[in-house]
């Protein structure tokens, strides 16, 4: 069975494939534009990808393309409603990057608190300026909103504790039985009672899949609710942000944001991008790299082998989305 890898993707993972008896083509500089061709010309039984986009045409260039996993969790840069018409499995690995994902919610909040990179570029230009940066909150006794408890929203709850932060929780499903079983304060389910929560906390965390229902739920009455002065991190997908009301809030407001995922964020490793949002103070960023730790790695590929292997064996998708 051939499979074609078309991004980075762990050693073990690529023995592991092997080992099933699996042909593996291991084509990591492929781009979206170039996908295509290569699934043509390799024509794969499955192709494995992580953050590249693979869109309708990719996927109709598969004679014998059966399934496509998403080595991660969220999926929206794989188009599955063209997967599904053409009979296209499309599969993920929830679950195994979230304590990865869990530990930059955490740097990127101590960085909106204690401003580390700010300090850090000052300190590479010869400025010396103690006064300015001793005027953090910390952490210990803030109240902290989780909106969305997945895998990755009760890891970030989890640290929480570890902080002595104050937690309420907010998701679609949430019922105070609930909230009472994961030990937080009740954030409710609906978009009021969402308001109502961020308006009560000093940080707020979005753990969301990006869907219709997702797309810019953090807009102008969601910062206009949030606490002057707040902390806005996002780790799910830039999807969710209304990138002008986050900018408004920024300067008007003075939340500071951590963010790792942008609206129109490059679809290849390396690519010359200026989103707005990073140029503005109070702002502190990475690069979609929240999953993106050896631990985590290991953990997806080896998920990965095991859909193949079922696959190969079975001809059963195991964690099919569409």
């Amino acid at each position: 069975m051939k499979v074609l890898i078309a991004d980075q993707f762990e050693e073990s993972g690529r023995d592991g494939l092997a080992a099933l008896g699996c042909e593996v083509v291991f084509s990591p500089e492929l781009t979206p534009e170039s996908l295509a061709d290569a699934i043509a010309k390799v024509d794969p039984k499955v192709l494995i990808v992580r953050s590249k986009k693979v869109r309708p045409q990719a996927i109709a260039s598969g004679a014998s393309l059966g399934v496509i996993i998403r080595a991660g969790a969220g999926y929206d840069t794989i188009d599955t409603n063209a997967a599904a018409k053409q009979g296209v499995a499309v599969c993920n690995c929830p679950g195994t990057n979230s304590v990865a994902v869990a530990e930059l919610v955490f740097a990127l909040l101590l960085s909106c608190d204690r401003r580390v990179p700010d300090q850090t570029a000052d300190a590479r230009e010869g400025k010396w300026n103690k006064k300015e940066y001793s005027k953090a909150r910390g952490l210990k006794g803030l109240t902290l909103g989780v909106i969305g408890v997945g895998a990755i929203g009760r890891q970030v709850i989890k640290r929480a504790r570890a902080f002595d932060m104050e937690v309420q929780a907010h998701s679609l499903n949430m019922t105070p039985e609930r909230a009472l079983d994961l030990g937080v304060g009740y954030g409710g389910r609906t978009r009021e009672e969402l308001l109502r929560m961020v308006s009560q906390c000093d940080a707020v965390t979005i753990h969301v899949a990006a869907n219709p229902e997702s797309e810019r739920m953090c807009d102008g009455a969601f910062f206009g609710a949030m606490r002057e002065g707040a902390y806005f991190i996002n780790t799910s997908r830039g999807s969710v942000v209304d990138d002008g009301a986050l900018r408004e809030a920024v300067a008007g407001r003075k939340i500071r944001a951590g963010l790792d995922v942008f609206m129109n964020e490059p679809g290849e490793g390396v690519a010359s991008w200026r989103p707005e949002v990073a140029s503005l103070g109070g702002v502190y960023c990475s690069h979609h790299v929240g999953a993106s730790t050896e631990q985590a790695q290991r953990a997806v590929a080896e998920e990965v082998v095991r859909i193949v292997r079922v696959y190969k064996e079975t001809g059963r998708a195991e964690n099919r989305v569409n």
